[in-house]
């Protein structure tokens, strides 16, 4: 495997970034983090990924040439003044975070504009055992294109969405919204089932289908034209949760959103197109009174 010239630099390496980093350490010159501060766990992973660590931000900045953000959502913007504050030889910045598309033009304007920016968003568990993740990229093609060689035959997989930023981090938050948003609801239907000792049976009827509804996006007109009924339903089981001890918001607030729906009652013709703008669409305020019913002072 041929080494690409970069010395790259991640910050900050959780359990997804020493995995990442340890798959650009396989073309990279080099990949360096910074030390100082860090848990002794994050020191262990760095260790057994083979990084190189460094005792400042501002040495890191220094010899990098490609620098790589992958750190907690919330500490995303932080980082990216930090380094636009020290400096940055390299002059690439992969925004690797789980964030939105706006915070990662936000983040492209604190970076100056010299710098080439990648939005970069990973789909998939760490690239350990056998796992073999994808990492999406956004952005001028040819700073992403020094992304994909660094990574290049590794378990890292890299594909390339287009040209504007934001592409990346919007495919992540659409599929994480539904991923995590649905084990969420595992955790609540199998919650309630078992206060009423009926668990193990509700998985046995789940297991019947093995499909995600992710896959199945013509299912949403169904569920558009029956939102008049399932919303009244979650409530109901919004009632169930409660009285067990569990939160009841995000059924409470899926059944408020069932209702953006309620005018499309069982219309069995509507288009996915249709159904999702009618989702999509601002609610109407209902009308003030006019004066002729305007109650009297």
């Amino acid at each position: 495997m041929n080494a690409v010239k970069e010395t790259v630099a991640i910050l900050h390496p959780g359990s997804m970034g020493a995995a990442v980093a340890a798959c650009a350490n396989l073309n990279a010159k080099n990949v360096l983090w910074c030390s100082q501060g860090r848990s002794e766990a994050s020191i262990a992973r760095a260790e057994q990924a083979g990084l190189e660590a460094v005792e400042s931000l501002s040495e890191l900045l220094d010899r990098a040439d490609m620098l790589i953000s992958l750190c907690p959502p919330a500490a995303a913007e932080d980082i990216a003044r930090q380094v636009a504050k020290h400096g940055f030889r390299g002059g690439l910045y992969v925004e690797a975070n789980a964030i939105s598309p706006e915070r990662v033009r936000r983040i492209a304007g604190l970076l100056p504009e010299t710098w080439a920016v990648v939005d970069a968003s990973v789909v998939g568990s760490p690239p350990t055992g056998g796992k073999t993740p994808t990492l999406y990229l956004s952005g001028p093609s040819g700073a992403t294109e020094c992304v994909d060689a660094v990574f290049a035959n590794t378990a890292v997989h890299t594909h390339w969405l287009g040209s504007e930023l934001g592409q990346a981090s919007a495919l992540k938050l659409s599929y994480t919204a539904f991923q995590k948003a649905s084990r969420l609801l595992a955790a609540l239907s199998i919650g309630i089932a078992r206060e009423h000792g009926v668990d193990q049976e509700l998985i046995t009827v789940a297991s019947k289908r093995t499909d995600s509804y992710l896959t199945e996006p013509q299912y949403i007109p169904k569920t558009a034209a029956r939102a008049w009924r399932w919303g009244p339903e979650l409530d109901e089981a919004g009632d169930m949760l409660a009285a067990a001890g569990i939160p009841d918001d995000v059924l409470r607030a899926a059944a408020r959103t069932l209702e953006r729906w309620h005018a499309i009652k069982d219309d069995t013709e509507i288009t996915l197109d249709a159904a999702l703008d009618q989702l999509a669409a601002p609610i109407t305020p209902p009308a003030p009174p006019n004066d002729a019913t305007a109650p009297a002072e």
